[in-house]
């Protein structure tokens, strides 16, 4: 059995978070080729690798004269986790931080067989390696300075957490504005394909296009606008003065959802882009082109520099 303090289970927390860190950026810059500060949070700190440690120090505490039960319960202690984690996090800021989704044998993207038994073995080099090389270490340090090192970085993470939550909030409402921006472009589109009567060929050639992406629908748009001057300049009474009054509507309506993409997809601040560099494999379902465009424009803005 583990008899820690309180303040010793959390120093074990900090450090799995910061190994967790260096892990996982070390081997995400090695794949990029560049530095990749990977994770949730500005600093060097990964909660979902501190909590996974801890969690399989605690599910195996019952088991530890026995191996194979030292490894199931951290295959299920820690799928558990992450599938929790992953369905906690997608539904408060609509972005998948990891996807199994191409995986056999997951589900819903969150968890899969391949991590789940990888998570076992995991638990098994944990506990009986890794450890213990970590538990002489820290217990070798007087506990007053342990104690003080723990005040110190609790205060950080707890600042640095704060600030990434809301950042991961403000991303959310970025990719919630960009969605609003292209339905609402998608309705002045429809309805001034109606104005300017388009042929039924084309009426079905845009219904299988139905799915364009932004910047082809606001081509769309600007085409249908300039059609629409042009037969009012060549034949001015082909319009009723409502329909034109609809037009200045439209127009107006189509220069403000503009504004609002450009302003959402300029992405001013910096840590939501470090955000999304950080993190290369998010993934949105419902937000998915609205991201990948974020993602684009981060990439745009990091090639200027």
């Amino acid at each position: 059995m583990y008899d820690y303090t309180i303040t010793q289970w959390l120093f074990f927390f900090y450090f799995y978070c910061f190994f967790g860190w260096i892990f996982e950026s070390t081997y995400v810059s090695i794949k990029s080729r560049k530095f990749v500060n990977r994770g949730f949070m500005r600093g060097p700190f990964l909660p979902i690798y501190g909590s996974g440690a801890i969690m399989m120090l605690v599910v195996s505490m019952p088991f530890q004269d026995y191996l194979i039960l030292t490894y199931f319960a951290g295959c299920v202690g820690a799928t558990a986790l992450e599938l929790v984690t992953g369905i906690a996090m997608e539904s408060l800021f609509k972005v998948r931080y990891w996807d199994y989704s191409n995986q056999r044998f997951n589900y819903k993207g969150h968890i899969c067989l391949s991590s789940t038994i990888a998570w076992g073995f995991l638990t098994i080099l944990m506990t009986e390696f890794l450890h213990k090389g970590v538990e002489r270490l820290i217990l070798a340090v007087p506990y007053g300075i342990v104690t003080a090192l723990t005040a110190v970085v609790s205060v950080y993470i707890i600042v640095d957490f704060t600030l990434s939550f809301k950042t991961a909030l403000d991303l959310r409402d970025v990719l919630i504005g960009l969605e609003k921006a292209k339905v609402e472009m998608e309705r002045i589109q429809k309805r001034l394909d109606v104005i300017v009567a388009v042929a039924n060929d084309e009426i079905e050639h845009r219904k299988q296009e139905n799915s364009m992406r932004m910047d082809e629908l606001m081509e769309h748009i600007e085409r249908r606008f300039n059609t629409v001057k042009e037969r009012m300049r060549l034949n001015p009474s082909e319009f009723m003065e409502e329909v034109r009054e609809e037009i200045s509507e439209l127009r107006s309506r189509y220069t403000i959802e503009k504004e609002h993409r450009l302003q959402f997809r300029h992405l001013k601040d910096f840590y939501q882009r470090n955000m999304i560099k950080g993190n290369p494999g998010m993934y949105s379902k419902r937000f998915g082109e609205a991201l990948e465009e974020l993602k684009k424009a981060a990439e745009e803005r990091r090639s200027k520099k």
